[in-house]
């Protein structure tokens, strides 16, 4: 083969691996059954119910205090939050840790958003909303209607909280 013939292998063979790559980390389909029907219980002692967070906006973070960047999108979170809550937005932080862990980080780092102890079983409901790979962090959004919107597998960004907010 000449020299053209191999780097337009070479270029095929890349952009087939780049495509299979980008196909394998999108996120799956979200399987909502029995979403809204789950508690979970809070770090200072009580229950969080999902069914009460449904009929306005709603973002939910997995996190983990073992994840520096889940940890480190924390504060843009709390300020989101802090900003929006008059206007009808929610939050609400899944740990995907066990509860001494969180008690202590909080009491460091408070957050203003409801936090519920989701531990371990906490990667599985992120396979359900869509996260095949059960990475943290992962946060969802959920309209009004709680139809789920938006999906991030990573650290959420100061512009995916605006593009968020718009919809």
């Amino acid at each position: 083969m000449n020299r053209r013939m191999l780097l337009t292998v070479g270029a095929l063979a890349g952009l087939a691996g780049a495509g299979l790559a980008w196909w394998r980390l999108q996120p799956g389909e979200a399987d909502l059954a029995g979403f809204w029907d789950q508690h979970f219980p809070t770090p200072e002692g009580g229950r969080l119910a999902l069914a009460s967070l449904r009929g306005r906006p709603l973002l939910v973070n997995f996190w983990a205090t073992w994840c520096p960047p889940c940890v480190e999108e924390l504060p843009l979170l709390d300020r989101f939050y802090t900003e929006n809550k008059a206007n009808g937005w929610q939050l609400l932080g899944l740990a995907v840790d066990q509860p001494d862990p969180v008690k202590r980080f909080l009491a460091r780092a408070p957050v203003s958003f409801p936090v519920g102890m989701a531990g371990l079983a906490g990667v599985d409901l992120t396979r359900q909303l869509g996260n095949a790979a059960g990475g943290l962090p992962f946060s969802v959004v959920f309209g009004a209607d709680g139809r789920l919107l938006h999906r991030k597998i990573g650290q959420v960004q100061a512009g995916d909280l605006a593009a968020w907010r718009t919809t």
